[in-house]
């Protein structure tokens, strides 16, 4: 029994998507199709259908015609689409919310969060097609000059198994609204979440067949998007070491790669903190969704002067906090799968190998991964030189403001940086800092829809998420216009 069969009204009925994919109609991809699993249980959800590279050159050739009259529509039609899909998503959430709970092993908290944010994506995406498309230019010539903004046309989304919604609907929502088609790719292991779920919502909608495809699928798919001549735009959430490899087939193939990849995030705990209140802060920002987000705390930098009495709090919160089956009452769920959790215990392995001390956690019982400190770290530690992307928090003491902003920006990532504490000591400490985003008193963890969103270095390529500015320019080409009112007197 699949988790939709006793919802007869449901958004996500089975024999709608089970075993397909998406092009103009559901439909069974070449690549067959794979098991959803629950990680909490191993019990099989469903199935996702699995698209091949055929399947995504086509639908490039679809989209890049259903694109030209999606592109056309006057600004109110497709903002009608965009409210309505918003709404789907609010309408329906107790639903939603149960799938991204059992299928990503998020805490009920999590997964409210994530529909919650999918409807205000959508909302706020409903604004973009009556922004202004350009601007009035002075020019010496005798004409008038624009700089106007055009749909870029065919955007591919390839996005990750962590935040499955959001991290799709915050580039398929603004992609839609300014007149594009999108290829949505989703990690296979949260086809639901993070493409079933969306793809109904926008049917739901009335989104004209086509607009939006659905081809979760392997690297092979994901290889296609950025080779499909029709696809000019590929927005990437993920490793960086994918991420890589996306930038590079994107560059050979001059198209432009949006890529929000990982980060080893720092949080600084100043002198004269609140400990009990840093602590909290600390323990949420490297345990939230078992550690598996981009933004997690994955360094904590603490002041030499009250760092044992952090470590102390930052370890009784470790080991009190519950751990398991996400539908019930606990603090952390299970990781993804087995591949990650074995990882996971990898560096933490690895980290006391080079000298690091265990004060918390360091094991697992089938998929549920302890929440974990370290201490007694130097730079090179594997736990502290690398993303661990699991609910482990190693701990380091700095001395002055120079020395932390020395230790954050000698990571290659450079995302996201909280600091706790004298608001004017850390204003002079986000001044040296080199990070997409700082958080003053604030653990690393935090999005918006409409704030700017990415990270510099081996984080991605800046902020190309949220608020108008960076979707426009994310998302839309820019053209040079003029205008005069007779044919221009020419020399030859």
């Amino acid at each position: 029994m699949t988790i939709t069969d006793t919802q007869p009204t449901s958004v996500l009925e089975s024999s709608v998507w089970d075993g397909k994919i998406y092009t103009e109609a559901w439909t069974e991809g070449s690549a067959g199709s794979i098991d959803v699993l629950e990680p909490a249980t191993g019990e099989v959800l469903g199935r996702a259908g699995m698209a091949s590279a055929a399947d995504v050159f086509a639908a490039a050739t679809r989209a890049a015609r259903a694109q030209k009259e999606w592109a056309a529509k006057r600004p109110e039609e497709r903002a009608a689409v965009l409210r309505r899909a918003g709404q789907v998503f609010e309408d329906h959430a107790d639903e939603l919310n149960l799938w991204v709970q059992r299928e990503t092993g998020a805490i009920a908290a999590k997964a409210a969060l994530e529909t919650h944010v999918a409807a205000n994506e959508c909302f706020d995406a409903a604004g973009l097609p009556h922004h202004p498309a350009g601007e009035v230019l002075t020019s010496d010539a005798e004409h008038w000059s624009f700089a106007r903004r055009a749909p870029a046309g065919v955007v591919g989304v390839i996005s990750p198994f962590n935040f499955p919604l959001i991290l799709s609907i915050r580039s398929v929502a603004p992609a839609l609204a300014l007149g594009n088609a999108v290829i949505l790719k989703p990690d296979p292991r949260t086809a639901v979440s993070g493409g079933v779920m969306i793809m109904r919502a926008f049917e739901e909608a009335g989104l004209p067949a086509g607009v939006l495809q659905l081809l979760p699928g392997g690297a092979e798919a994901g290889a296609a998007l950025t080779e499909a001549p029709e696809v000019r735009v590929v927005s990437f959430t993920g490793s960086t070491a994918a991420g890589r490899k996306v930038g590079e087939a994107c560059g050979r193939n001059l198209k432009r790669a949006h890529l929000e990849l990982g980060g080893n995030n720092a949080l600084v705990v100043l002198p004269g903190a609140d400990v009990a209140a840093a602590a909290s802060a600390g323990a949420f920002g490297s345990f939230l969704h078992q550690g598996q987000v981009c933004m997690t705390t994955g360094r904590h930098l603490v002041h030499e002067s009250i760092k044992d009495e952090y470590v102390a709090a930052l370890r009784a919160k470790a080991e009190h906090l519950p751990v398991g089956d996400p539908t019930g009452q606990v603090a952390l769920g299970p990781v993804i799968d087995e591949g990650q959790r074995d990882n996971i215990d990898r560096l933490v392995k690895a980290a006391q190998d080079a000298g690091a001390i265990l004060e918390a956690g360091g094991t697992y019982q089938d998929l549920f991964y302890a929440p974990t400190v370290l201490t007694g770290l130097d730079r090179e530690n594997p736990a502290w030189a690398e993303e661990i992307f699991g609910p482990v928090a190693p701990v380091m003491g700095f001395s002055t403001l120079e020395e932390a902003a020395e230790i954050i920006n000698a990571n290659e990532y450079g995302l996201s940086v909280g600091i706790l504490g004298d608001v004017g000591e850390a204003m002079k400490l986000a001044d040296q800092v080199h990070s997409g985003k700082v958080h003053i008193n604030e653990q690393t963890v935090g999005d918006e829809s409409n704030a700017p969103f990415g990270g510099v270095g081996a984080s991605g390529t800046g902020s190309r998420f949220g608020g108008y500015t960076a979707n426009i320019e994310a998302f839309t080409e820019t053209q040079w216009l003029t205008m005069r009112p007779d044919i221009a007197p020419y020399p030859f």
